[in-house]
């Protein structure tokens, strides 16, 4: 006579703990966490690099050589104030672009005539490459700020373009139909419907657009300048000074984080329910 061990029923909620996969314990820490140990790591590995196989400093500086480049720029004001100057054309570029953009965004979408005859001229356009317009800029507006805001401008407008145009035309139809039968107009469909529906779109652009802004100041500065941080670099390399040239990276780099930090904290706050639906959805 055989006995058969008894067996024990496993509910959905055994299976689903028995196949759920492990999460690396690590992976409950916050990001920014893991992004300085990490930055941490490689800046150890670099110096430990640069100075077991003695690389000459005039190659590739070690990370504390270029800390001190750093912090000697930012004692004697010098690499502030071409911070400053570099800056303001970043910020003055990307203004103008978001302004022209938007309304260019704004015509396309609403006419069907703008639509087919400028956009196709605009894209045209923008297969030109911007290093090559830019000592054309240089001689047009001359070697002052103009000429650098205007090439960050032209870098950071596209982006934008696109970005806002594909936002507006993603409209539900139907949505819009609704809007219509209840005798709302196209402007108050454009601003009610169309600008919210957008609006995740166009922060995405910004997002992109101020990333690019950086690099369009900095080869503005390249072609022709007296001071910025891309005329630092430039000097820099000329005397051979590379910890110097390092550390004006690190000051672009800081720029470049602390305006993406700044509009994605924007973005969070205006486009508040798209937040919301993706908390939801990791939830």
């Amino acid at each position: 006579m055989t006995t058969s061990s008894p067996t024990t029923a496993r509910g959905p909620g055994d299976v689903l703990t028995a196949t759920a996969p492990r999460r690396h314990p690590l992976s409950a820490l916050p990001g920014w966490v893991l992004s300085s140990c990490l930055a941490l790591l490689l800046l150890g590995a670099w110096e430990a690099v640069v100075r077991v196989f003695s690389i000459s400093p005039l190659l590739v500086p070690a990370p504390t050589a270029v800390a001190q480049a750093l912090i000697a720029g930012l004692a004697d004001g010098t690499l502030l104030a071409h911070t400053w100057v570099t800056l303001q054309e970043i910020l003055l570029g990307f203004a103008v672009a978001v302004v022209a953009a938007m309304v260019l965004a704004f015509l396309v979408t609403q006419s069907r005539l703008v639509d087919k005859a400028f956009f196709p001229l605009v894209v045209t356009t923008q297969t030109i490459p911007k290093v090559a317009i830019a000592p054309l800029l240089l001689i047009w507006f001359g070697t002052g700020m103009t000429s650098k805001v205007v090439t960050t401008a032209l870098l950071v407008f596209f982006p934008l373009l696109v970005n806002a145009i594909l936002g507006l035309r993603a409209t539900d139809p139907e949505q819009i139909t609704m809007f219509r039968s209840f005798g709302a107009t196209r402007w108050q469909i454009f601003r009610k419907l169309q600008v919210p529906t957008a609006l995740p779109s166009i922060f995405a652009g910004f997002d992109l657009g101020v990333v690019f802004a950086v690099t369009g100041a900095v080869v503005a500065e390249f072609v022709g300048s007296t001071e910025g941080l891309g005329y630092v670099i430039q000097a820099t390399n000329f005397t051979l000074d590379v910890a110097t040239t390092f550390a004006v990276l690190v000051m672009l780099s800081v720029i470049g984080l602390v305006l993406h930090a700044l509009v994605v904290g924007i973005g969070r706050r205006v486009v508040f329910w798209s937040a919301e639906e993706r908390s939801g959805a990791e939830r």
